[in-house]
């Protein structure tokens, strides 16, 4: 089965790959770069919209490459205040061959009074970065592994939504 991310991010292809092995065999995910179109730091509406842009411009990538590909697929984190808090989320979405296409959000962390402004204004990841300083962050398990002291990773936030995302295609017509 061969996927296109639209993402380098090695902890994000990660959780994407561990997600779709349980579900299918022999899973192939190549991460390719593509642009969000949103915000550098994606804000409510911004998280799915620019998951959903990666999946256009991968799905563009692979007709311009001429690839056969079964699942195009992204994730997008961001800060919403959508149910009355500031919280982190992951967005993915799936579209396969056909055109059938889903949305998943991961669980979400809430995101403190004092950071929101600079978060807004440059990026969660700079502020983790800032925070967190030497722990790599960005080396797959991300931010949400040091404030969760270990409990959670990057990887399993990415996992978990592109889990979500998979109910519909796992389900055939019974969860369209």
């Amino acid at each position: 089965m061969k996927i296109l991310m639209g993402t380098k991010n090695p902890g994000k292809i990660e959780g994407a790959k561990q997600a779709f092995e349980k579900y299918y065999e022999q899973v192939e995910i190549e991460g390719i770069p593509v642009d969000s179109e949103v915000s550098d730091q994606p804000i409510n509406e911004e998280i799915i919209q620019g998951a959903k842009n990666r999946v256009k411009n991968l799905k563009k990538y692979a007709q311009e490459t001429n690839q056969k590909i079964d699942f195009y697929i992204a994730s997008e984190a961001g800060i919403t205040n959508s149910l009355g808090e500031w919280i982190d989320i992951n967005a993915a979405v799936i579209e396969d061959a056909k055109g059938n296409k889903s949305v998943g959000i991961s669980q979400g962390f809430p995101i403190p009074e004092q950071y929101l402004e600079e978060i807004q204004t440059t990026e969660l990841g700079k502020v983790m970065d800032k925070l967190f300083q030497g722990k790599e962050l960005n080396k797959g398990n991300g931010g949400i592994y040091a404030l969760t002291h270990g409990e959670v990773s990057r990887i399993e936030l990415t996992k978990n939504a592109f889990i979500m995302a998979l109910i519909s295609h796992i389900n055939g017509d019974l969860w369209k």
